[in-house]
């Protein structure tokens, strides 16, 4: 309940701080062994525990007994999805351009995971944080993106649930090379290629830049 009202609030461009106050309420909780949630459930004094605070305390309290008053109405006034479009999402196996607090994103890669395993319930995930020339969204350098396949393969051998692919958004350059070590992006499941910079150019010279990116054989999405 704790990591879905945090799910709610960021898809609704809360102020981080309030995500982040329920994701580490929900931590603490999945610490506690079933003894010592007993206990805390009897007594009733979540807000001993460091780091909850009474809002987050009555998620844990109501949880017990069915779903939370403020997790109800987060889901009802929750933006609907426009005619058809339910039926679309539940068609959906997965989603192929994400990005995680590596670079721009807001979440981490194991709280995506956890989001598109169980409340959005997706088979996969591509995980495409920014290449490094976009250094106003912290793009990953080679080195960075190295250590995140490594975390990503952690994740996919520990835990159940939709599948982490590895991916990244790479920008197209000037002269329509990608910004990104030509055998990283041969070891990538997705490459997705956007231009990011000279949106303005002339349309033959960014007609040409383009297909030069789509002619790499690493990209898979324009």
């Amino acid at each position: 309940a704790l990591r879905e009202v945090a799910f709610y609030l960021e898809r609704e461009h809360a102020a981080t701080y309030r995500v982040q106050a329920f994701r580490h309420a929900a931590d603490i909780v999945a610490g506690l062994d079933d003894a010592a949630r007993a206990s805390r459930r009897r007594r009733d004094n979540w807000t001993e525990l460091p780091g909850i605070g009474p809002k987050t305390a009555a998620v844990i309290r109501e949880s017990f007994d069915g779903v939370p008053e403020y997790l109800a109405r987060l889901r009802d006034e929750a933006e609907p999805i426009g005619r058809g479009g339910q039926e679309l999402l539940a068609a959906l196996r997965g989603d192929l351009h994400t990005h995680s607090d590596w670079s721009d994103g807001g979440s981490s890669i194991d709280e995506m995971h956890r989001a598109a395993s169980s409340m959005i319930g997706h088979e996969y995930c591509a995980l495409t944080d920014h290449s490094p020339r976009l250094t106003v969204a912290n793009g990953l350098s080679a080195e960075r993106l190295l250590t995140q396949l490594e975390v990503v393969a952690e994740i996919n051998e520990k835990s159940e649930g939709a599948r982490i692919l590895t991916g990244i958004e790479v920008d197209i350059l000037d002269d329509g090379t990608l910004d990104q070590d030509e055998g990283l992006l041969a070891e990538l499941d997705v490459v997705v290629a956007s231009v990011h910079s000279h949106l303005r150019a002339d349309r033959d010279v960014m007609t040409k830049r383009m297909l030069r990116a789509v002619e790499n054989p690493h990209v898979d999405v324009l």
